[in-house]
């Protein structure tokens, strides 16, 4: 099935069951696929788990990092669609940047394969219509940059303080943060034919209850908004009651 899927959406878990739905995940800035393998044993076994690797990580380190939004955005539905994971019954979640990145993807998803995107999980991102907070941090000086990387979690400080590492992966990071900060709604958008989870942490600093009670506006169809005792990174501190939660979810989605 996967043309495209080695190298933009990795297989990380078959069903273990009978299929009954494909989950499709989306990593926070500068993140890749490795980011969902603790999952596998996680979700219910008629899930099949992909995720999408951006140029700039893992075997596309060399690649160039997208500037804009509509290239990102009509590349990664290209990719998907030519590796067939979009035929199927099929639910997208994102984190962060990966969650605006998904919420994107969801958009043309449903209007191609009417039906066929059960579900659009949103995590610890803002609502398109809510402002970014200021000052950007894609645009800090290097030192200053790290220093809010650290101070949001997430990112390992035996990471943050090898220089060797992050001059491989701050480019990844600040791109993708870049594109995370600048990106907003666009006039004439329609609400999406898709359920919509949107999950928060409540002691999330980033993108909190306020940034994200809006996406119940993205929809025509159910949206729940849902919290988490947890900071900005549930999706790393607090894998086993996330999971539980898309599970349930999933399970009623198809």
């Amino acid at each position: 099935m996967q043309s495209a899927g080695d190298t933009w959406v990795p297989l990380i878990r078959p069903a273990s069951g009978t299929r009954r739905i494909r989950l499709i995940c989306f990593p926070y800035a500068g993140g890749g696929p490795d980011l969902f393998r603790t999952w596998a044993d996680g979700l219910d076994d008629g899930v099949e788990l992909f995720a999408v690797r951006l140029p700039g990580r893992g075997p596309r380190l060399r690649e160039p990092l997208y500037e804009s939004w509509e290239p990102l955005v009509r590349d990664t539905y290209r990719a998907l669609s030519e590796a067939g994971c979009l035929t199927d019954p099929h639910a997208f979640f994102g984190h962060s940047f990966g969650a605006r990145l998904a919420y994107e993807t969801a958009r043309l998803a449903a209007d191609a394969r009417p039906g066929a995107t059960r579900r659009l999980f949103v995590a610890g991102s803002r609502s398109p219509n809510r402002p970014q907070h200021r000052p950007y941090l894609h645009q800090l000086p290097q030192e200053r940059y790290v220093e809010a990387v650290r101070a949001m979690g997430g990112t390992p400080a035996e990471v943050l303080d090898n220089r060797a590492m992050m001059r491989l992966f701050l480019p990844t990071m600040r791109s993708d943060m870049r594109l995370a900060e600048l990106w907003g709604d666009r006039p004439g958008n329609s609400p999406l034919d898709v359920p919509i989870t949107a999950l928060y942490g409540r002691d999330d600093p980033v993108d909190g209850r306020t940034a994200m009670r809006d996406w119940t506006l993205y929809t025509r169809r159910e949206a729940e908004l849902l919290e988490l005792p947890a900071g900005h990174f549930f999706l790393d501190t607090h894998r086993e009651l996330l999971l539980e939660t898309i599970n349930a979810r999933l399970v009623s989605s198809v």
